[in-house]
């Protein structure tokens, strides 16, 4: 059991972890299941594994750092085998226009400096290229489009107004 519990503590020095990637690393060091979920017990009775607070933490990093829509965070928090109704709450503390606010950023920084927006090919060109770089994040295709255009249409006429 000190073995297992030893995997435990490393990998959750390295960064916080839900009970379904600690226990799948357990598994790959070929630990009993039967142990490795009593020591996960343990840890979670210590409140050493939470994974409603992994949730919140994962969706506040991945959010800022990545940009990720509500669809891709909610898919990665499935994967690291996060239940839904724990991710759906961990997911309530992004607002639609922080949402919104990330692509629109993102947007931004992506477009190419030096684009014709006034030429029709380069502009639907860039509108793809970018509504398919939020489609990546998890935005929604109707959501991309509406946003990448109103970015795109802000540029074209700030880039109107100064010859």
């Amino acid at each position: 059991m000190s073995v297992a519990q030893n995997i435990v503590y490393r990998q959750l020095t390295a960064s916080a972890k839900s009970r379904l990637q600690l226990a799948r690393k357990l598994a790959e060091r070929n630990i009993p299941e039967d142990v490795a979920e009593a020591v996960l017990d343990r840890f979670q009775e210590a409140r050493l594994i939470n994974d409603a607070d992994f949730a919140d933490m994962w969706v506040r990093s991945r959010s800022q750092s990545r940009k990720l829509a509500k669809g891709a965070l909610r898919r990665e928090l499935a994967e690291k085998g996060i239940d839904q109704e724990t991710a759906a709450a961990a997911l309530d503390q992004l607002t639609d226009a922080d949402e919104e606010a990330a692509a629109r950023q993102l947007v931004e920084r992506k477009l190419r400096p030096g684009t014709d927006l006034q030429d029709r090919a380069a502009r639907d060109k860039a509108t793809r290229r970018l509504a398919s770089m939020l489609a990546r994040k998890g935005y929604q295709p109707s959501q991309a489009f509406r946003i990448v255009n109103e970015v795109l249409d802000s540029c074209a006429g700030a880039d109107g107004a100064n010859p």
